[in-house]
């Protein structure tokens, strides 16, 4: 997996401060993506063991809330594969810390039969906190929405809809 950028102190892509890796690779081609070039899954530097640690390491100070996935596509098969590492040593090491994944595939998409279903998808919504769903319309584009881009994405509370077996929408503590 390839990487476009690491941005730690973001404020933007869910509560608090976080860590966002921003992931190469979507099969999506949204009309008006802000990152067009993240699309190429060869775009940036290479996800390596020293990747995950500098990751890590963004995380640890009590200030930090969490890492958001963003891309590019985050549940691109090849990718979820590449971050499940990262994943479980943030539940194991870092259990506190939120993760919010922003995907264009919706909750269906990823629970049912799809392109972006693979051996580890179950696991990898398993380990969210947040999932942002849905592919960034651009006719249905509202700049007043927290956390999103477009009306027809979805915040998604991953472990409420997993208890419940329906989508529960995430609202903010």
């Amino acid at each position: 997996m390839h990487y476009g950028n690491i941005k730690k102190c973001d404020i933007a892509n869910g509560t608090g401060i976080r860590t966002v890796l921003f992931v190469s690779g979507c099969t999506h081609h949204c009309k008006g993506c802000f990152q067009p070039q993240t699309w190429d899954f060869g775009y940036g530097e290479e996800y390596t063991a020293e990747t995950e640690s500098e990751i890590i390491n963004s995380l640890r100070p009590s200030y930090v809330h969490g890492l958001t996935l963003l891309g590019g596509e985050p549940m691109e098969p090849d990718n979820q594969r590449a971050l499940m590492p990262l994943l479980r040593r943030i539940r194991k090491e870092l259990p506190e810390k939120t993760i919010w994944c922003y995907s264009g595939y919706t909750w269906e998409e990823l629970t049912g039969e799809s392109r972006a279903r693979c051996e580890v998808t179950d696991e990898m919504i398993s380990l969210l906190d947040v999932l942002v769903d849905g592919e960034f319309v651009e006719e249905k584009k509202n700049i007043s929405l927290q956390f999103r881009g477009s009306e027809n994405q979805r915040l998604i509370d991953v472990p409420k809809t997993l208890a419940k077996g329906e989508v529960v929408a995430w609202k903010e503590a």
